[in-house]
């Protein structure tokens, strides 16, 4: 039956768009070698013109330029058509990659969706507005506990303020009031004795002895203390 109807042949893969763009690649790549080759007999066919006469030689000479001149024009098309398909070429392979990288892309959300919704059931907002009231009633009663423990055992209740206060202004106005003595404070120099009897205004007291005053003749006896003295047949009588 093979001998009759024969053997399917397996059909070769079409090429890829790599392939493609190689192998029209290498083909630009030996038409570019062609035209080189091409200018370069241009160039020698130029300097013959310069020097042969004009006749039937530099004729001949100008013929072959012609001839040359018109292989490299076709060549240079046949590397533009190349050119153009390489160019469409990698516009495909670029339109191809953002499809498969869109494809990966969709592929990458999917599975990051199914996971964010596995995880999501896990997690509730009423369970997470309850642990930030505890939270919020961890801390206050933190607070309250830091407080306590910072109270002073030493200071009592009840101090007045506006009395402090008052102390605290006049012991300011007394440390600026100083004086010329090498400036220092009144509150720390030594106490001045005064004289009580100079701020009394007291007279002095008495010596034992009085003046008799003018017009008087008859002086009386004083005792000790400057009183006058009392008869002594008085204190009989």
């Amino acid at each position: 039956m093979k001998r009759v109807f024969g053997v399917k042949k397996n059909k070769d893969p079409p090429p890829s768009i790599d392939d493609a763009n190689e192998r029209i690649t290498k083909r630009g790549d030996s038409v570019d070698e062609k035209i080189k080759k091409l200018d370069a007999e241009l160039s020698r066919y130029k300097e013959q013109i310069k020097k042969t006469r004009p006749g039937p030689a530099q004729e001949a000479v100008k013929a072959r330029a012609m001839r040359v001149l018109k292989q490299k024009r076709m060549y240079e098309g046949q590397r533009d058509m190349l050119y153009n398909q390489t160019f469409n070429l990698d516009q495909v392979q670029f339109a191809a990659e953002g499809i498969k990288d869109a494809q990966q892309t969709m592929s990458a959300l999917k599975s990051a969706n199914k996971e964010l919704k596995g995880m999501m059931k896990t997690v509730k907002i009423q369970d997470i507005d309850n642990l930030q009231d505890e939270m919020m009633d961890l801390m206050d009663v933190s607070n309250e506990i830091q407080e306590t423990l910072g109270r002073s055992y030493n200071v009592p209740d009840d101090i007045d303020e506006d009395e402090l206060m008052g102390e605290l202004d006049a012991l300011e106005l007394d440390m600026g009031n100083e004086t010329e003595a090498d400036g220092v404070p009144s509150y720390l120099q030594p106490d001045k004795e005064t004289d009580l009897e100079a701020e009394l205004n007291l007279p002095p007291a008495p010596t034992g002895q009085t003046t008799v005053p003018a017009g008087r003749s008859n002086p009386q006896n004083e005792d000790e203390l400057g009183l006058p003295a009392v008869p002594r047949a008085s204190l009989r009588g």
